[in-house]
């Protein structure tokens, strides 16, 4: 049996059926009043926008964000406000003209800076400019300020360069590794000053691990547990590149004659009583203010002679430098109970033989023959036995000039 949907007609009130009514009555008479008839129209859309703009609904919300934008650039748009970033075209023409052209749109690619930069602007200056400015104001008592340091040149045998470079490489990658350039050779330049100055060990190494015997040591990484990591191959061959310009000769001029640093995130008591030179990357650069800090107390020679590159062993006996805070040892230097190494020569080594008969002290002058004074010195006395003919041996054949 087919199915059979059967509609039943609705009927519309009798209200509703006049104003239906009306309304057909109007659009009939369309042709007869067109404009009366827009009009209609034009008010009957603007009562629905009313009415839309007053309901709390997102199309509210949009319309009005979108009139208020647009309210703002009407109004600041004279005042240059209107334009990408604030700037008018004239004044961005203004500061086009003093860009470089590396920092132009269009005129550049990744890593094009490098390019442009002046040799200078790296800090670095070579080893023989920096040792004729050395040499040029190391006498000067007052040459403290604006001072570079004496380079240092990596020498003595194979073994002892490559501990200096295994070490100076160590202090650079878990003191500065994520540092930039400059940061990495500021903490190079002051473990090279350490090595010149009577102060501190005269190698590498010994700087770098100065200490490590104990809790608290001169450079934290070498007590604190960090040479357990183990070192990534990238960071640690840019530390190493680093070390190797420094071990060069190349002095980093910022840093002057630093032998302290500290980083941003601590103030260790000593920071104030040291000259304070500038912020370098993440750490504070200080050097001694009296005459430990100037150029003329930089007097140590790098001879070699590096130890084990490596912390020192718990047993390790340290020396009263080893536990010195900075102003400690400042004052032992004011006070001359530290003094350089060129200024007394070490006794030389002697084969076995030779240690037995008395070593160095066999060749040491003990007492020395008499005879006859010379004119403007005085008289020479002793007891030892000159051979005959080589008593006048210190003395003029004849006067110069008689």
């Amino acid at each position: 049996m087919p199915l059979e949907i059967a509609f039943r007609p609705i009927e519309l009130p009798s209200v509703a059926t006049a104003r239906v009514e009306r309304v057909w009555a109007e659009e009939a008479q369309m042709d007869m009043r067109p404009r009366d008839f827009a009009a209609r129209i034009r008010r009957r859309d603007m009562g629905s926008i009313r009415r839309a703009l007053r309901a709390p609904s997102v199309v509210r919300r949009r319309v009005a964000g979108v009139a208020m934008f647009g309210i703002l650039g009407m109004l600041l748009g004279p005042l240059g406000w209107g334009e990408p970033g604030g700037i008018s075209a004239a004044s961005a023409h203004e500061r086009m003209a003093g860009l470089q052209p590396f920092e132009r749109a269009g005129e550049s690619f990744p890593g094009s800076a490098f390019y442009w930069l002046a040799s200078d602007d790296t800090g670095l200056i070579a080893p023989t400019e920096a040792q004729t400015a050395w040499d040029a104001r190391r006498d000067d008592e007052e040459a403290i300020g604006g001072a570079i340091a004496r380079p240092v040149i990596a020498t003595g045998t194979g073994e002892d360069r490559f501990r200096a470079l295994q070490c100076l490489t160590a202090a650079i990658y878990y003191e500065a590794a994520s540092e930039p350039d400059g940061g990495q050779r500021a903490v190079a330049q002051v473990v090279l000053n350490r090595v010149a100055h009577p102060a501190y060990p005269n190698t590498v190494c010994g700087v770098v691990y100065q200490g490590s015997e104990r809790p608290s040591c001169q450079f934290s990484f070498a007590c604190d547990g960090s040479l357990a990591r183990k070192p990534m191959a990238a960071f640690w061959d840019r530390a190493r590149r680093v070390a190797a310009d420094a071990l060069a000769g190349y002095v980093y001029a910022p840093v002057g004659l630093a032998t302290h640093y500290h980083t941003t995130a601590v103030h260790p008591y000593w920071a104030p009583s040291l000259t304070f030179i500038g912020t370098i990357g993440a750490h504070r650069f200080y050097r001694w203010g009296g005459a430990a800090g100037k150029p003329a107390a930089f007097t140590a020679r790098y001879a070699g002679g590096e130890p084990i590159a490596a912390p020192h062993p718990r047993t390790w006996t340290p020396s009263p430098a080893d536990v010195a805070d900075p102003l400690t040892l400042e004052k032992a230097f004011e006070e001359g109970r530290i003094v350089a190494a060129s200024a007394s020569s070490p006794a030389p080594t002697y084969a076995a033989p030779l240690q037995q008969r008395g070593g160095d002290a066999l060749f040491r002058a003990q007492a020395l023959p008499g005879g006859k004074p010379v004119a403007g010195d005085a008289p020479t006395s002793g007891s030892g036995s000159v051979l005959p003919g080589y008593e006048n041996a210190n003395t003029w054949i004849a006067q110069p000039g008689a």
